[in-house]
Order: C-alpha cells, then structure tokens, then sequence
C-alpha cells in the first residue's frame, strides 16, 4: 500500500469514528491501529456519560441458527463500499498493512502491494507474533471482527440488504488483525462470553464494540452490556 494510499485511508476511517464517538459523548485519541491503541493513547470517556446511550438491549441473544459466512459475501471482498474498499487491494490486506509494523511486500493478484512478512502486537494477548505470507496464511494472524458476523446476525444484521452486509463485513472500523488463536477462542461469542485476555485492552476493545453496534443500530445481550459498562469504566475521564 502507497503511503498516500494508507494516509487516505486512514484519515477516512478517523473522520468516521470521530463522529461515531461524538455521537455517543465519548472522545478518542487518533490511533494508527486499534493495536497500538495502549501504546498511543487510550479512549476516554466523558463523566457521567451513558456509553451505551442510543443501542437497545435485550435480555438475552436469540441464535437464529440461519447463519452463514457466505451472507457477508466473500471473504475480503475489495468490491465493497466500506471505508477502503474499491482501492485495488483485499481487505485483509488492507487490514494488515494498517496493524502490523516491519512490513515488506509482495503483488498479488487480489492486491499489489501485499503484506509478505511483517511484526503484529496483539492487542487481545499482548504477544508478539511473527507473519510470514504461506501455505498456512490465515493461521498466525487473523483478521477478527470485533463484533463477530455470526453476533451482528441475531442482533440485526438478518433484516439488512446484500450491499450492507457486505459493507460490515469490510468495515475497518469493526477490524482487527489478532494472533490466530485469541481469534479462534473469541469464535462468535459476545463481550458476556468473552473479553480480551490482555486486560489492559480492555477499555479500547469497548469503545470499538459499541462504536460498531451505534454505528450499525445493532441490538446488544444483556449480560454484554454488563461487561462492556464495566469496561468502559476503566478508561480515563476526559
């Protein structure tokens, strides 16, 4: 990815989440990347704000059991209308040229500047890991969606049109690039379910999930809002 290509970009999706966050009465800091977030600066939230104000909550999560990956379309697919999408390039690619650090490339058919290897920080687990682009691509670094396809389904998405699917799908506001196996422990499991093992992330990982569920009019369970009240209440006042 050019560097005029990855400032664009990055510029767009600060200008969303800047009026997402304003929207709901709490600020943030312009971060890079949601994994460089506890290094960069944290979210803070305003006092006495209401941080799920606006999103309907539940009693519990109803499974439609309907689910399927392929109702998101494609896997990555560039041809979406997301933040970053039409530029040439996949979206977890995109993804991972915005969260890893250390990156050499390589062209590929899906996208020309292609991450070959690269050093991701763990924002879910704090570790280190080592990529290097193979036969066994997806397995090290994962692109996770912060609030996972399968939740967004029961709680909303069913009743959205192909195109919008498509776009929450390749919303790099509700990406992250993750060790594989946080990713795999995470599966579809709401914030009541499962949090970060890196407590430290915990506040950012709070902001984003409510950020996407405002941002998408998405129904929240309430034992997630529980966790997610408690979570945001770590982050600094401001």
């Amino acid at each position: 990815m050019t560097p005029n290509r990855r400032t664009l970009l990055w510029l767009a999706v600060a200008a969303l989440l800047a009026v997402v966050v304003a929207v709901q009465t709490v600020s943030t800091v312009s971060h890079r990347s949601g994994a460089l977030a506890a290094r960069s600066g944290m979210p803070t939230v305003a006092p006495g704000a209401d941080v799920l104000a606006g999103i309907t909550v539940v009693p519990v999560r109803t499974h439609r059991f309907d689910y399927r990956r392929s109702l998101f379309g494609d896997a990555w697919d560039d041809d979406n209308d997301a933040l970053g999408g039409h530029n040439g390039c996949d979206t977890r690619n995109d993804v991972l040229n915005r969260d890893l650090v250390e990156i050499t490339h390589v062209s590929t058919t899906r996208c020309p500047e292609a991450v070959a290897t690269g050093v991701l920080h763990d924002p879910y687990t704090n570790a280190t890991v080592a990529f290097t682009r193979g036969p066994k691509i997806g397995e090290a670094v994962q692109i996770d969606h912060i609030v996972p396809l399968a939740y967004a389904w029961d709680m909303g998405a069913s009743a959205w049109g192909y195109r919008q699917r498509l776009r929450f799908a390749n919303d790099p506001a509700n990406l992250l690039a993750v060790a594989g196996q946080g990713n795999q422990d995470k599966g579809d499991a709401g914030p009541g379910q499962w949090m970060p093992p890196n407590k430290s992330f915990a506040c950012q990982y709070a902001i984003a999930y409510i950020s996407v569920l405002r941002g998408y009019a998405l129904r929240l369970d309430a034992p997630s809002a529980e966790v997610l009240r408690r979570a945001a209440a770590t982050c600094p006042t401001g």
